[in-house]
């Protein structure tokens, strides 16, 4: 997506800019409350991107809602137990693990409502056996998908229709020229519709990017690890 690939990849928080003192990030409302409205807000921003990622892992689509409701079942036992360590990795990470040994479980339990604590060591076990780089590059993949969603919604919810459109042409792989002429424009300045949503694409998806990892309110200095669900980190 011209460039935006790497953007994701390597986003961070721009200069200067500091977590809201007023918006507990949605993670830290998870973690440390029974908040009901952010696990619908949870499930809406993330539910399509584990339903994806099933899907191209082979899930049916009721097979991935089912995969979906684990995900959710897993978190909220485990988010309170987190632990840190810098050495672990981002909160994407994380929720790449419980996704992946959610389907695991799901394709090895033998009966429909069996019920398996989703971070025992014998998932882990079972996880590590068959996770590999192909996996977590599937994973990043739809993960690098799922901020360009969010941020394009984002951006046709703000933008003039005339240069959204403009912007998805050029997604689509339509030349610079082609695309000048068919709006009666120079090349130039469809070059800097391209930059200007290019360069708001980046500020929002590293905006997103912050808060995903922003598990207490601390603009996610800390990183994740995944705790047992039986207390409290340290």
């Amino acid at each position: 997506m011209i460039g935006i690939s790497k953007v994701v990849r390597t986003a961070q928080t721009p200069h200067g800019m500091k977590p809201s003192s007023t918006h507990p990030s949605l993670l830290a409302r998870l973690r440390w409350s029974a908040d009901q409205a952010a696990w619908r807000e949870f499930d809406a921003r993330y539910g399509d991107l584990i339903l994806r990622y099933c899907g191209n892992r082979g899930l049916r689509h009721n097979d991935a809602e089912d995969v979906r409701q684990m995900v959710m079942l897993a978190l909220a036992k485990s988010l309170p137990g987190f632990r840190y360590d810098s050495q672990r990795g981002r909160f994407r990470s994380y929720l790449g693990q419980v996704v992946h040994r959610s389907i695991l479980l799901f394709r090895h339990r033998t009966r429909p409502n069996t019920t398996v604590t989703l971070l025992h060591d014998n998932v882990l076990t079972m996880a590590a056996a068959e996770c590999g780089s192909e996996l977590e590059a599937v994973w990043e993949q739809e993960w690098i998908d799922h901020h360009c969603r969010i941020a394009m919604r984002a951006i046709r919810a703000t933008y003039d229709p005339k240069s959204v459109e403009i912007f998805d042409r050029l997604l689509a792989g339509e030349n610079v020229q082609e695309v000048a002429q068919s709006y009666g424009m120079s090349a130039d300045a469809v070059h800097k519709v391209k930059q200007r949503i290019r360069d708001r694409m980046k500020e929002l998806i590293a905006q997103q990017i912050r808060q995903e990892d922003d598990v207490d309110g601390d603009s996610g200095k800390q990183k994740l690890e995944p705790g047992n669900g039986s207390g409290r980190g340290q």
